[in-house]
């Protein structure tokens, strides 16, 4: 069956995006973009069907689309972004996401961003970052109980979202940076941890058996090829200074009706 990735244009007003951890810097609009093309390009040679929907110039953070819903095998959650900037990008992401997945919809005031949820086979984890509520992720628990996914919350530090610090592995194991979280969170979860000198590098994006990395982490890639990954690279420095990472700029999921 075919892998959708859905991705938005970086938009022109991206220098406002929101930021949290991060000073703000110049952003290059063209290098963004040209990056972002990359970005795509990388996923459809790993074999996504790439559907690009509508930008939203208004909205500096558009792009990063994965914060804007959860989507499973069984259904899909569009969330209530935390930053209040944010919240007109989701209708336009449900819109996309109905002929794939009977779709939930997080209800106010609990919030919830997608770059928060961290899946592994059938536990979530919900970083309780400044983006997300406890609220959120018990809405999260009330959606997805009858289809047997147990969800936990995390503790972060130093993190945008739970996935700046860890992201899943293709076998079930997990990449973080433990300065940002902790392992034990993960009930015995084995993990590999980034390189010390690469604290950005717990980000990645898993298409099949291989893991996106991005180009900033050379060290972290070693240690995941040195563990038996096969692994891609793409460049996405323009996008981290919005601080966003590979797993925010595209929704991937199988095609399969509601």
């Amino acid at each position: 069956m075919p892998r959708i990735a859905l991705t938005r244009p970086v938009p022109p007003s991206i220098a406002q995006c929101e930021l949290t951890h991060l000073a703000r810097e110049p952003i290059s609009f063209e290098r963004a973009a040209a990056q972002h093309d990359l970005y795509e390009a990388a996923l459809r040679t790993l074999g996504c069907q790439v559907t690009r929907i509508a930008g939203q110039p208004d909205h500096p953070d558009s792009v990063f689309i994965e914060d804007t819903a959860l989507v499973l095998d069984e259904c899909a959650v569009i969330t209530r972004p935390g930053a209040a900037s944010r919240r007109g990008e989701v209708d336009l992401v449900a819109e996309a996401l109905t002929p794939w997945r009977a779709l939930h919809r997080l209800e106010a005031p609990d919030t919830l961003d997608g770059g928060d949820v961290l899946r592994v086979g059938k536990r979530l984890w919900v970083g309780m970052s400044s983006r997300s509520t406890a609220g959120g992720a018990a809405q999260l628990v009330k959606f997805l109980a009858p289809f047997g996914y147990r969800v936990s919350t995390a503790a972060l530090t130093g993190a945008l979202h739970l996935k700046t610090a860890v992201s899943a592995l293709p076998d079930g194991r997990v990449l973080l940076n433990p300065a940002m979280v902790g392992p034990s969170l993960f009930d015995g979860t084995s993990h590999i941890a980034v390189h010390p000198d690469e604290p950005m590098a717990g980000n990645v994006l898993v298409i099949g058996d291989t893991v996106l990395c991005p180009a900033s982490a050379p060290r972290t890639r070693e240690r995941l090829e040195s563990s038996g990954y096969a692994t891609a690279r793409v460049d996405a420095s323009e996008l981290a200074k919005a601080e966003g990472g590979l797993t925010c700029c595209s929704l991937v999921f199988d095609a399969r009706t509601p």
